[in-house]
């Protein structure tokens, strides 16, 4: 019986560290109107990977917006904004989605 309780207790702990180790990783995308040629998404591509908390980046000139995976717990959708300002680039927000990630 103590045999019992005690993996019990092993199995709960070890599910719960699993738990807490999910990181906040969230994908944004936004509209940018001035992504409008390969050196308007070369300039994007330079910039924005260089924000802290940034972890992926997809373009799409005939849309025009920007696809970025992040991680909430280093940026938000406020300073990668501000990023897409420092090179005089507006991004306006469309959506965002959460995705679960485990911590290496």
């Amino acid at each position: 019986m103590q045999a019992k309780r005690w993996m019990l207790t092993l199995a709960v702990a070890l599910f719960s560290a699993t738990f807490v180790m999910a990181k906040d990783i969230r994908v944004v995308v936004f509209k940018v109107e001035q992504l409008c040629c390969e050196k308007c998404v070369a300039k994007v591509r330079k910039n924005i990977p260089f924000e802290k908390g940034v972890k992926g980046l997809e373009t799409d000139i005939s849309t025009k917006t920007v696809t970025i995976t992040y991680d909430a717990e280093k940026t938000n959708i406020e300073k990668l904004q501000k990023g897409f300002a420092k090179f005089s680039y507006t991004a306006e927000f469309v959506k965002e989605t959460k995705k679960e990630e485990k911590k290496k």
